[in-house]
């Protein structure tokens, strides 16, 4: 937490919720009665009170954001187990029920998509998800493999349609079913609870 907030507040980087509320409701107090003293005592009990009311929102609210971090933490794994065990359906309802989606809920939506052979729509929240962080390592090798992927794959032209048809895209296949390619050097690296679905869909995941 922000160390000149909590040093407004008397406090130090131990505080929880309960002691900046505490300390907020104590000091707010004590400068609401000292800012009608005369001169200086009451301009600065009066400039004291305004700090100490900004620091506590800001503590608040940097505490309501770390929670949601952890909320959201706990739900990027469930999401994770759900691919690594093969159900996309409610691994894509874990990740409809997020209100904030931020680079990795993008990454996962597209490792969904890649499960279900939508490699377009794959790419597009990849790139959504390397925008949001340009410098995440892991997106952009997940992007280029991809690309790497489905070029090698355009094989052909629908008869029936005309548009462009890839090989090699089949999920439940187990030689070729790793996003761009061979997405990573060891599977049963990607077997870990915490791997992070270093390769998006792979044979260990079925």
């Amino acid at each position: 937490m922000n160390k000149r907030n909590l040093e407004l507040l008397e406090l130090d980087e131990t505080a929880t919720r309960q002691d900046i509320e505490e300390a907020y409701a104590r000091l707010r107090d004590k400068y609401r009665e000292e800012r009608f003293l005369d001169g200086e005592a009451g301009n600065n009990a009066a400039k004291m009170l305004t700090k100490i009311e900004t620091a506590y929102k800001e503590l608040i609210t940097e505490l309501d954001e770390e929670a949601r971090g952890d909320a959201n933490g706990a739900s990027y794994e469930r999401v994770e187990e759900l691919l690594r065990a093969g159900d996309i359906q409610e691994a894509q309802r874990v990740l409809d029920s997020f209100n904030e989606r931020g680079a990795q809920w993008h990454y996962l939506q597209s490792v969904v998509f890649y499960r279900k052979n939508w490699v377009n729509e794959s790419k597009k929240q990849l790139e959504i998800a390397m925008h949001l962080e340009p410098d995440n390592e892991k997106y952009k090798d997940a992007y280029k493999k991809l690309n790497d992927k489905v070029e090698k794959d355009a094989a052909s032209t629908s008869a029936n349609n005309g548009q462009s048809v890839y090989q090699g895209q089949n999920m439940n296949t187990y030689q070729d079913d790793q996003m761009g390619g061979n997405f990573c050097t060891a599977c049963v690296e990607c077997c870990a609870l915490n791997a992070c679905l270093n390769c998006l869909c792979n044979g260990c995941c079925h």
